[in-house]
């Protein structure tokens, strides 16, 4: 197959970003703070920090960990919160002065938590008080020297951060107990680093970032080393795509997926931090009817979600009655969008889901649809800008188009390795730099990319391939459906079997119904006939649908 580059295929787009425009992503950061310097830059529950101020903030924050707790250069320094407005200030201090941040997600438990503190070998931590408890309960075996715990109400000021925090406390019950010796409260370290004079760190786009950690799900995580480069490649290859249809005249984008995760942490922080975008911060995306509020409050340009996130809120009845008049772009990405949640979506704000593809080991664009798509595809688009793609067989033979097989990647997005994990890296980055992705795909003549599913989740039934996606796909269309999971489960009969878990929209919906659905679309072998109604699927904090988890779930729990 021959490379594939977006520019054949889309007029306007470059075919080569100028991916090493900046040099580092402080540079990226430290430039938007002085050309945008009176615009909001960041929103948190009714609370705004100019580009100006969160710039100020930044440098406090960097001179606490440079000139206070004297931390050497390439030191790694966690970050355990959800979107509050000390998570950018936090990430862009910590780079500013030379460190690498480990972004950990809040919900983990102590064994997970445990596991990225000791593997990373982070000596400081920034954590919301609410998960302390966590933290403190592992403290001990970790390397952790200097906890600065971080509350919401410190941010918003006040009378208004007085109420926050005593609400969430006391009334709420919202942090459980914990004690940590000697931490110190993130306003604080604020205004100790405030006496110092930061000390400018040079950079290079060959400096470690981020330690980004990935296959939680599938065992022990590991920690994906991504250099400024390789953030700073992506943010360009973006730019050469969005600049069409986004201005850096004041654009506002939702930021619901957490900051932790690296979709959300590229696309909305770095992303449009460089074209001096409104950031608008949602702690908590469950609570759907006020993220409904916070859309129409700020009149949104720019969404991005997962399928699970959009298919939330296309169901909520307040949702139709907004204002998408500023809509621009509604990205989807992390998981794949189901055309009936697309089709949902388009009828209610007008504008198509633009689907998009990536992993954390890629900073994490790999490829994305045309801004010029109307409708929904199932493909997840074409290669960005300076960015190589071949479709392998099982024995490693790159295969034409119409062919399926494993997608590899080649890029400067592509990250270093594996934190201290030379084999796994070798496992998965080869010797020519192509990234092996462990996605099965097909590639038409025009080279938009089709994702078929996960090599790892692909069910064989009597020696047939079965693709969940695909299954999945059909059964959401149903109107009963709200949400759907297709796992294969051994048989004595063909090998593995389907099992299907679905949440009811429709309470009277039966297994027939829906096996009659499926025969009318699916050939044969793919119909299920497997099926167990739940009144809710186990997700990450993303909202990616855990398969593994319903893989191992007794069918009556």
């Amino acid at each position: 197959m021959e490379k594939v580059w977006l520019s054949q295929y889309d007029e306007g787009v470059p075919e080569f970003a100028n991916v090493t425009a900046c040099s580092s992503i402080t540079a990226v950061f430290n430039e938007s703070a002085a050309k945008y310097s009176a615009r909001p830059g960041f929103t948190n529950m009714g609370k705004t920090l100019t580009y100006g101020q969160t710039k100020q903030l930044v440098d406090q924050f960097a001179s606490y960990l440079q000139n206070v707790l004297k931390l050497p250069r390439g030191e790694r320094v966690a970050i355990m919160m959800p979107n509050v407005l000390q998570y950018p200030i936090a990430v862009f201090a910590i780079l500013q002065a030379g460190y690498v941040v480990v972004n950990v997600n809040p919900l983990y438990t102590p064994r997970e938590l445990e596991h990225q503190l000791k593997d990373s070998g982070a000596t400081t931590i920034i954590v919301l008080e609410n998960f302390a408890n966590t933290l403190a309960s592992v403290l001990k075996q970790t390397p952790v020297k200097n906890v600065i715990l971080a509350n919401i109400g410190e941010m918003l000021g006040g009378l208004k951060g007085m109420i926050t925090n005593f609400v969430i406390r006391k009334v709420k019950k919202m942090v459980p107990a914990f004690h940590i010796p000697n931490a110190i409260t993130f306003s604080n370290a604020l205004e100790q680093g405030k006496a110092h004079s930061f000390q400018v760190v040079e950079l290079s786009l060959n400096d470690t970032a981020f330690l980004q950690y990935t296959g939680g799900t599938t065992g022990v995580s590991k920690g994906a080393v991504l250099s400024h480069g390789n953030i700073v490649a992506n943010m360009m290859q973006a730019g050469a795509w969005i600049k069409a249809k986004i201005s850096h005249e004041g654009e506002t984008i939702l930021t619901a997926l957490p900051l932790y995760h690296i979709f959300c942490l590229t696309v909305n922080l770095m992303i449009f931090t460089k074209i001096g975008a409104h950031n608008i911060l949602i702690t908590n995306p469950r609570d759907i009817p006020n993220l409904v509020k916070e859309i129409d409050t700020y009149k949104v340009s720019v969404i991005t979600a997962v399928n699970t996130l959009f298919n939330a809120l296309v169901h909520n009845p307040e949702f139709a009655k907004v204002n998408f008049s500023r809509l621009k772009i509604a990205l989807g990405g992390g998981m794949a969008v189901q055309q009936a949640v697309a089709d949902k979506w388009k009828a209610i704000t007008k504008q198509p889901i633009i689907e998009a593809y990536g992993l954390t080991e890629t900073s994490p664009g790999v490829c994305v649809n045309p801004l010029s798509s109307t409708n929904y595809s199932g493909n997840i688009g074409l290669p960005i800008s300076d960015t190589e793609i071949e479709v392998r067989d099982g024995d490693g033979k790159a295969l034409g188009f119409g062919e399926t097989g494993e997608l590899f990647v080649r890029g400067p997005q592509v990250m270093q390795g594996y934190w201290n994990k030379p084999e796994e890296t070798e496992k998965v980055l080869g010797s020519d730099g192509f990234l092996a992705t462990g996605d099965i795909v097909i590639v038409n003549e025009q080279g938009f990319v089709k994702i078929v599913d996960r090599k790892k989740d692909m069910i064989v039934i009597s020696g047939f391939n079965v693709y969940p996606n695909e299954i999945e796909d059909v059964v959401a269309m149903h109107p009963g459906v709200l949400e759907v999971a297709c796992v294969g489960v051994p048989s004595e009969k063909s090998g593995e079997a389907i099992r299907l878990f679905v949440v009811k929209k429709d309470p009277n919906l039966t297994a027939e119904a829906l096996i009659e659905h499926c025969r009318a679309n699916l050939t044969g072998y793919k119909v299920p006939k497997d099926i167990v109604f739940k009144t809710e699927l186990p997700k990450t904090n993303v909202g990616k649908i855990l398969r593994r988890e319903l893989k191992d779930l007794p069918v009556d729990a």
